[in-house]
């Protein structure tokens, strides 16, 4: 099993030098610095698993090492170290995250329990994140899927923040997996257990919206019989994710506002304010700095919900995840259809790594169903996407981000590559361009492609 990793900080060179023989005598891996200015570099460097600093030290003192440790590492934790006169602002530490303290004098076997409970804690904390993945994944919740540096940084970011109850705004283009990350938060948060509910706020009236998001009174309007419960009342405990948020009438606004602010809401035609207890997290595809300068969005609520902002990379940003993408939709695809999931072809799988995809995963996933279905072998081709993809012009131009040029330059650049993706197999490469061999080798010899 990994030796616990242990960043020790006293300034003290003496009672540095006890902690860490002690330590290492324990059987733990450990970094001691008499500074904190250079603990702040160490902890930038990697994660520890558990940090001791002295509480006063010059320059940088216990409190901003804490600080920035649970910054880096949330799940890192930290003892301070302090003296008797200073037990109070310890105390305090522990309340901004810190796991215990130490008051010197301290004894050894003080210091080795305190550090031994603080390790199990950590360890229980990271098997009970870990058996909740696994469930999840039991239960096929999706998460985002990607291996490229921003996703990795998008998945950190979720997990760090899914067990708060900051409100999210998530950026990003049509198509490129926003509502995905929201339901990540969500079932990586403290309330998975609870309903998680989605609404485009630019797919209803101003009437409607305010109907599904509030619901209404008894006889509020006309055709109202009854009294009916609005999604942000009906999953007490749950997740709200309001998608298209830039397109919610400023009337609207106001309302969601009194719930961030207020945790209330009043529901249609009623005089009451009701309590409520939800998360909320946004999504748009807009500007929506440019949409308050420009007075279609309030400054206040623009706030009020951009408290941590996600941005999601399109998918022409993340290229090489896309074969990733196409591995799981083309796995999820055969299993709904009851086959057996199909290869790509390394010409295919060319072509879509050259395309910019404008409209992102959604577009990929939609490609994938389509190939699936059509495909009755066990390798797709180039004739199961979609007819664009077939068209030499349309291929060669995006595979070389070249300047326009004629169809014939296109139609002689995108044969030499379809031969070469097909390793110099003619019938192969024929098969690939839905042409017979012989017309292949018309076609080459006219182009001057050689034998």
């Amino acid at each position: 099993m990994k030796r616990a990793r242990i960043l020790i900080v006293e300034d003290e060179l003496i009672a540095l030098e006890n902690l860490n023989h002690v330590l290492k005598k324990e059987g733990y891996d450990t970094v001691a610095v008499d500074r904190g200015l250079l603990a702040l570099k160490e902890l930038e460097k990697e994660e520890f698993d558990l940090v001791l600093t002295d509480l006063r030290m010059k320059q940088v003192d216990g409190l901003q090492v804490l600080e920035r440790t649970k910054e880096l590492s949330p799940d890192t934790e930290v003892i301070m170290i302090t003296g008797y006169a200073t037990v109070a602002t310890a105390v305090e530490a522990m309340q901004r995250g810190a796991y215990h303290y130490l008051a010197k004098p301290y004894k050894i076997e003080e210091v080795r329990i305190l550090v031994r409970k603080a390790l199990e804690k950590r360890g229980l904390r990271l098997e009970v994140t870990e058996l909740k993945r696994q469930v999840q994944s039991a239960k096929g919740i999706p998460l985002v899927v990607g291996k490229s540096p921003q996703i990795e940084v998008l998945k950190k970011t979720v997990e760090q923040i899914a067990p708060t109850e900051a409100t999210v705004l998530i950026l990003g283009e049509t198509g490129t997996g926003k509502e995905l990350v929201a339901k990540a938060i969500h079932h990586l948060s403290n309330r998975a257990e609870k309903r998680f509910l989605a609404i485009n706020c630019g797919a209803f009236s101003e009437e409607l919206l305010a109907n599904e998001l509030f619901g209404h009174e008894k006889e509020a309007f006309t055709g109202a019989r009854g009294v009916k419960k609005g999604l942000l009342e009906v999953a007490p405990g749950g997740t709200i994710f309001l998608d298209e948020i830039g397109d919610m009438p400023l009337s609207m606004q106001v309302k969601l506002l009194r719930v961030l602010q207020d945790k209330t809401l009043m529901r249609v035609g009623g005089t009451s304010e009701i309590p409520v207890d939800i998360r909320i997290l946004a999504a748009t595809n807009k500007d929506l700095k440019r949409e308050v300068e420009r007075g279609a969005f309030r400054q206040d609520l623009y706030y009020r919900i951009n408290v941590v902002t996600l941005q999601v990379p399109t998918l022409a940003e993340r290229k090489d995840d896309i074969p990733l993408l196409c591995r799981h939709f083309l796995e999820r695809f055969a299993a709904a259809q009851g086959k057996e999931p199909p290869q790509i072809s390394p010409a295919v799988m060319a072509v879509l790594m050259a395309y910019e995809f404008p409209g992102n995963i959604r577009e990929l996933e939609n490609i994938m169903e389509r190939a699936v279905t059509l495909c009755a072998g066990p390798t797709i081709a180039l004739a199961h996407l979609p007819l664009d993809f077939q068209q030499p012009q349309f291929l060669v131009h995006r595979h070389h981000k070249r300047e326009f040029s004629t169809l014939e330059e296109n139609e002689k650049e995108y044969i030499d590559w379809i031969i070469k993706q097909a390793g110099g197999n003619k019938t192969k490469a024929a098969e690939i361009l839905g042409i017979d061999r012989v017309s292949l080798w018309r076609k080459m010899k006219r182009f001057g492609l050689g034998g």
